[in-house]
């Protein structure tokens, strides 16, 4: 498989309240919360490249931003699917959204980079470095 505009990824999750704006510290109520919500859009992202990565490779997120336009309550699932909308040499942009059991919850982008493994994970361990000094 290659990289190929439409490649597509649905994941769900059914909120609970370890899930909730209120037990994550992103506010005071009972419902599903805004990063979790980042969470499960960005994990749609990896799914959809799922296999069109070349060995050796993989993907970092560099941009999310959506809006989260509904509040979503214990005990109802989230869909969040993520769609490879362009590509730009190492630079991919998904359409992202989101839905519960009832109604749209969110709608966005969020752009990847395709990187090498081995040298993301080495820049970063070198910078760990510069730190116990």
């Amino acid at each position: 498989m290659t990289l190929i505009p439409g490649l597509s990824a649905t994941l769900s999750k059914k909120v609970t309240p370890e899930t909730t704006a209120s037990a994550v510290g992103s506010g005071l109520v009972p419902v599903f919360s805004t990063p979790e919500l980042a969470r499960l859009i960005e994990q749609a992202a990896v799914a959809a490249l799922d296999g069109a990565l070349a060995d050796g490779q993989t993907t970092v997120g560099t941009n999310l931003n959506f809006d989260h336009l509904a509040p979503t309550p214990v005990g109802m699932t989230v869909f969040a699917t993520a769609t490879l909308h362009a590509i730009d040499g190492r630079k991919l942009v998904f359409e992202v959204s989101a839905r519960d059991d009832v109604e749209p919850v969110a709608k966005g982008t969020h752009t990847r980079f395709v990187v090498n493994s081995e040298k993301f994970v080495a820049k970063a361990e070198k910078k760990a470095a510069q730190v116990k000094k």
